[in-house]
């Protein structure tokens, strides 16, 4: 575990899950994304959670903002979330996820689908190599 991690613990991933899968479970599916987002960020508040909505990232090139990005919530200043509601995660959400993660100088990223009747959620970790086969 490096030193981004340890600022992200697995007891903090564990319980931005646990309060996922109870706005999953008390919404239910076919809400937009905002009331997703705007639920868990209540819930977040309720646990005592410290969440921050739409939080924005510089993107820089050479010492030059040339960009921005707009995580959906960021934990305790460490954990990036990104809600969606869509048939299925692709590659592409899990590229914005890394991206985020690049701007923002984090290391962990929660990558959430609301869409069916059970969540599914991503748990992407800038700088992870998976192990070759």
């Amino acid at each position: 575990m490096n030193a981004d991690e340890r600022r992200c613990p697995d007891s903090l991933t564990e319980q931005v899950i646990a309060a996922i899968f109870e706005v999953a479970n008390t919404l239910g599916a076919g809400f937009l994304e905002k009331v997703y987002e705007r639920a868990l960020l209540r819930e977040l508040t309720l646990r005592g959670i410290r969440a921050t909505p739409q939080a924005s990232f510089k993107v820089a090139y050479k010492g030059h903002a040339v960009g921005e990005y707009f995580a959906d919530i960021l934990v305790e200043n460490v954990l990036v979330v990104e809600l969606k509601c869509v048939e299925r995660l692709t590659n592409e959400h899990t590229a914005q996820c890394l991206n985020y993660l690049k701007a923002s100088n984090r290391t962990v990223c929660l990558l959430v689908n609301f869409q069916k009747s059970t969540v599914e959620w991503k748990r992407i970790v800038n700088g992870f190599e998976p192990p070759e086969e």
